[in-house]
């Protein structure tokens, strides 16, 4: 099976840098009925942290963040890859954007067992459309 690739729009907000602060945030989510496609955070320094959020559904996300108080930052952009997990398979995500000189941001992947995989990546704002052009989206 090929890879599916979509250029997502994420929501960036910034939390205090403690234990349990995803969670109260996720799970309020949850319970709003908000199905995230992917989640990334990691420390900014200084008791900060920060918190990538992918809403399957953006308008439910914003709906749920305007009640749940959310200050997130207005959306940007990344791209989800997933597909069958297979040996070298994030090579050539990457080489396609390599031969197009685009420079990533940043990128997480993993397995996602059962024979799948998938990743996602950031680019900088001004490569989003060549990227989307070199993966064909």
């Amino acid at each position: 099976m090929a890879n599916t690739v979509r250029k997502i729009d994420y929501y960036a907000l910034t939390v205090p840098d403690k234990a349990g602060e995803g969670h109260r945030i996720l799970s309020a989510l949850a319970e709003a009925g908000v199905n995230l496609l992917a989640v990334v955070g990691f420390p900014l320094g200084e008791g900060k942290a920060q918190i990538d959020l992918v809403p399957e559904d953006a308008t439910a996300f914003a709906q749920a963040a305007e009640r749940m108080k959310l200050r997130t930052r207005k959306a940007k952009q990344a791209f989800l890859v997933q597909g069958d997990d297979r040996v070298g398979v994030v090579s050539e995500v990457l080489g396609k954007l390599a031969s197009q000189k685009i420079q990533l941001t940043a990128a997480q992947a993993l397995a996602a067992g059962a024979g799948r995989w998938a990743m996602i990546f950031w680019v900088k704002p001004g490569s989003v459309e060549k990227a989307a052009k070199a993966l064909g989206v």
